[in-house]
C-alpha cells in the first residue's frame, strides 16, 4: 500500500459546463449580455492564440496578481505572453469549465512552445480578474487503458451536491495522501472501478499501484505535503496542491468526478516548481 501513497498525488484537473450555472445563457453571456466570468475566462485563454488584446480588459488593471512563474507580474506581464505567442502558430482549447463562487477552473489542451495540457484557476472580484494559478505538463498518451489526458465527461451534475463533494475529496486527501493511512484508500472508490487520465497509468486501484510502483522504481516517487486550495461545481472537484516528484518540489493539479459519493475518474496536470532565481514575477506558485 506504501506505492499507492506514490499515486493519486499524481493528480490535477477540472470538469464542468462551459457556462456558468444558473446566470448566463447558452452563448456564454448573462441575462444582461454581458459575457459570464466562464466566457470571460474562455476568450482569455483562446487570446494566446487568436493575439486579441480585448479580454485583457477582463483583468483588473491595478490589482492583478499573477502565480504562473514565468509570466512578468501584472496585466503587462500578461499582455507580453499574448505579444510573445504572436506568429508561432499558437492554439488551444478549453476542454471543460467550472465555477464555484468567484473562483473559475478551466482544463485546456494547447500547442504554445509545446503540446500542452493545462489547468488554470481565476479569481474574481466585481467582474475582473485579479487572481490566477496554472499548472502545466506536456500532452502525451493515450495512458494503458487507452485514455488521453481530456477525454471523458465535460458537463457538472449534481450542483446540489458540491459542498459534500469537496469534503469527500478533503478527507480523501488529509487520510490518504497527507496523513499516510493508505490502508483507507478503497474506502474513497466503487471497489477496482476508477476511469484514469494520468498518462503512465492504468484504470483501476490495481493500475494505479503498478504505475505508482513503476514512478518509485524509476526514482520519481510522488508525495504530497500540502493541499493549497480545493474548488468544486457539482460532481467535480479540483485539487491543487505541492510535493515532491522524485527530489523534485512540484505542483499537483487534480480532477475528480465524483459518482454516488465514490471517485469514478482522475484527471490531473503535474509541474516542476522551479527554483526562486527563475521565477519571472515575485508572487510564488501559490
Amino acid at each position: 500500500m506504501a506505492q499507492l501513497c506514490n499515486y493519486f498525488l499524481l493528480a490535477a484537473a477540472y470538469l464542468a459546463p462551459l457556462l456558468q450555472s444558473g446566470s448566463s445563457t447558452s452563448s456564454g453571456y448573462s441575462n444582461s449580455g454581458s459575457p459570464s466570468d466562464k466566457q470571460k475566462v474562455i476568450e482569455l485563454l483562446k487570446s494566446l492564440e487568436t493575439g486579441d488584446t480585448k479580454p485583457l480588459s477582463y483583468l483588473n488593471a491595478t490589482n492583478f496578481i499573477q502565480h504562473n512563474l514565468a509570466l512578468g507580474p501584472g496585466v503587462s506581464g500578461f499582455r507580453a505572453f499574448i505579444s510573445a505567442l504572436n506568429g508561432t502558430g499558437a492554439t488551444i482549447n478549453t476542454v471543460r469549465i467550472f465555477q464555484e463562487g468567484n473562483f473559475v477552473f478551466a482544463h485546456s489542451v494547447s500547442s504554445v512552445f509545446g503540446a500542452f495540457v493545462s489547468f488554470d484557476v481565476f479569481r474574481f472580484e466585481g467582474g475582473l480578474i485579479v487572481e490566477h494559478w496554472d499548472n502545466s505538463q506536456a500532452n502525451t498518451g493515450p495512458n494503458p487503458s487507452g485514455h488521453t489526458m481530456t477525454d471523458g465527461p465535460t458537463q457538472a451534475t449534481d450542483l446540489d451536491k458540491t459542498e459534500q463533494n469537496k469534503a469527500l475529496i478533503k478527507d480523501f486527501f488529509d487520510t490518504v495522501f497527507i496523513g499516510g493511512n493508505f490502508s483507507q484508500l478503497q474506502h474513497y472508490f466503487n471497489g477496482n472501478i476508477e476511469i484514469q487520465h494520468n498518462p503512465s497509468i492504468a484504470d483501476g486501484l490495481d493500475g494505479l499501484a503498478a504505475g505508482l510502483a513503476a514512478f518509485a522504481a524509476a526514482g520519481r516517487a510522488i508525495s504530497y505535503t500540502k493541499v493549497h486550495q480545493i474548488h468544486g461545481e457539482g460532481n467535480f472537484v479540483l485539487v491543487m496542491s505541492e510535493g515532491l516528484l522524485g527530489s523534485q518540489p512540484t505542483g499537483y493539479y487534480d480532477l475528480f468526478r465524483i459518482e454516488n459519493g465514490k471517485v469514478a475518474e482522475h484527471w490531473d496536470v503535474i509541474q516542476a516548481i522551479p527554483p526562486q532565481s527563475e521565477w519571472k514575477n515575485p508572487n510564488g506558485k501559490w
